[in-house]
């Protein structure tokens, strides 16, 4: 194997920090991990029924994953430390870097999201299944930042952070990127869809967690990219849907997405070749 090739092969951690260290990594550990603190994150919020009564269930299951989130960010460091051999643990997720090249990489992130959304835009609105509304008020343009913000932050820093690192040093790099991918899909809510369309978003959001690692490497690392294109897309969306552009209900599903009235357009043929399109992008020199 060429240097050229090997270096392209790195992990992500190794291009922000090649630390010495024993890794004392199980697959059982991997596993059980973040289900753990799930579930400490669901009974932790049972309470809050009791004491909040006009609490909705949603309500409450939100606030066991922000729970959930709370314990994650509370024991990562003690895991990377115990589990990788690492002594910097935030700086090998790609979390602690320079601010300038944070900040770069967060609002390429976000550019990459909304290039791949205006796309979707212009194709719904020159076939006529869309129409601009251009009406935004301001609780939902709060919520859409949060989203950015929140949604963008955790899922990167469980997926392209934590797991796609323990997968890395246990199977490999190649095989982890893969395994991270088809984890990050199975997880989310495609199978209540049917047929055909679960199977299309399916395969976008497989290619949306590849596109999301392929940023994070392009960022030498650095997860700030990966958090501004996802958060980007999630946030985005969120906000065209609220008042921006209104979709006709005759747009088919592979322009849009799947699910109806409320379309995941990454699960659209569109939104797959959009991502394609990142996802094969080359990093500038």
């Amino acid at each position: 194997m060429g240097p050229g090739r090997a270096n392209r092969e790195r992990s992500p951690a190794a291009a922000i920090e090649a630390e010495p260290g024993r890794s004392r990594l199980h697959w059982w550990g991997t596993v059980l991990y973040v289900p753990v603190l799930y579930g400490l994150g669901w009974l932790g919020s049972r309470p809050l029924a009791l004491a909040f009564p006009g609490w909705r269930p949603d309500q409450v299951d939100l606030a066991g994953a922000a729970l959930a989130l709370l314990l994650l960010l509370l024991t990562l460091p003690w895991r990377l430390r115990r589990a990788w051999g690492c002594t910097s643990p935030w700086r090998r997720l790609g979390v602690r870097v320079a601010p300038r090249a944070g900040v770069r990489a967060f609002l390429g992130g976000l550019g990459s999201a909304a290039l791949l959304l205006a796309g979707l835009v212009m194709v719904a609105l020159i076939s006529g299944r869309g129409r601009w509304q251009g009406d935004l008020q301001l609780p939902e343009l709060l919520n859409a930042l949060a989203l950015v913000l929140g949604v963008g932050f955790a899922e990167e820093l469980l997926f392209r952070g934590w797991l796609w690192g323990e997968l890395e040093q246990q199977l490999g790099p190649r095989r982890a990127t893969g395994l991270q991918a088809a984890i990050f899909a199975l997880v989310h809510p495609w199978q209540r869809l049917p047929g055909l369309e679960a199977m299309a978003l399916l395969v976008g959001l497989v290619l949306l967690a590849l596109t999301l690692a392929g940023r994070r490497r392009r960022d030498g690392g650095c997860l700030w990219g990966a958090v501004g294109l996802h958060g980007g897309l999630v946030g985005g969306w969120f906000a065209l849907q609220s008042g921006l552009l209104q979709l006709s209900p005759s747009a088919p599903a592979w322009m849009v997405g799947p699910a109806g009235s409320g379309p995941n357009p990454i699960g659209g043929v569109v939104g797959w070749l959009g991502l394609a399109m990142l996802l094969v992008r080359r990093p500038q020199r």
